[in-house]
């Protein structure tokens, strides 16, 4: 007699074998990556500016006043940004819905035809639709995912980007900060933290993007470089216009 074999852990599960997704639905990564990129980039370039033609002590105040402004704006943008786009996803849902119930066959018709267009037979497809919609929620997020490419379960949270993007910018805008808090108060310094920052970001991020670190971190330095760059020459300009 045979001995039937133990399920193996993860059998009939090649995503949990071979490989794992991460989450791509906008949330915390986006904001994040978006907060520390601004911060060091805005702050640095800021403090360029300022220092170009100002005294240390109003470089500081510049700089600690741009963190602050920049992550509370930052925070409110991301919380209103996500909440606005999780609401017209919930609009839709009602829209979906409503139709749902005054039309479920030409609903279920249409899933046959959209299951027909991804390969399926017209006797496969029509069997697929009966039992996708013999669950109106099950319908319902189906429908959704395959007319608008969004899942209505997978939301951001609003909360997550707000919080992660004022931390991760207020992190980003304090590093050129540094040398001018610890008492030197000199701008290469702040530059070169400012710098020193990109790179690393841009690695970071790279890692979560599967790219190559070494691409991720020249090219936000390069961008970053541009911005800081242009921002030291208009305060130079500025200054020397002023004084």
């Amino acid at each position: 007699m045979v001995e039937p074999r133990e399920a193996q852990p993860g059998a009939g599960m090649p995503h949990q074998i071979d490989h794992r997704h991460a989450d791509v639905s906008g949330g915390w990564l986006r904001a994040a990556t978006f907060g520390a990129m601004d911060g060091l980039v805005s702050n640095t370039a800021l403090i360029a500016g300022v220092a170009a033609s100002a005294d240390a002590n109003t470089v500081v105040l510049s700089g600690v006043a741009g963190l602050l402004a920049g992550a509370f704006s930052m925070a409110l943008g991301e919380y209103t940004s996500v909440t606005t786009a999780n609401e017209q996803v919930e609009s839709e849902v009602r829209v979906e819905r409503r139709s749902f119930r005054k039309h479920p066959h030409a609903e279920q018709a249409e899933l046959v035809e959209t299951l027909m267009s991804m390969g399926m037979t017209q006797a496969t497809a029509t069997s697929a639709a009966e039992e996708i919609h013999r669950d109106e929620n099950t319908a319902l997020n189906f429908h959704l995912v395959q007319e608008l490419g969004v899942d209505p379960r997978s939301k951001p949270s609003p909360w997550t980007a707000a919080g992660s993007s004022f931390l991760m910018f207020a992190i980003g805008a304090i590093i050129p900060l540094i040398p001018y808090l610890l008492g030197f108060g000199t701008l290469w310094f702040g530059l070169a933290c400012g710098g020193v920052g990109l790179l690393i970001a841009g690695g970071v991020a790279a890692t979560f993007t599967r790219k190559p670190v070494w691409q991720g971190s020249l090219r936000q330095l390069a961008f970053g470089g541009i911005a800081i760059g242009a921002t030291y020459v208009v305060g130079t300009l500025i200054g020397t216009t002023v004084t």
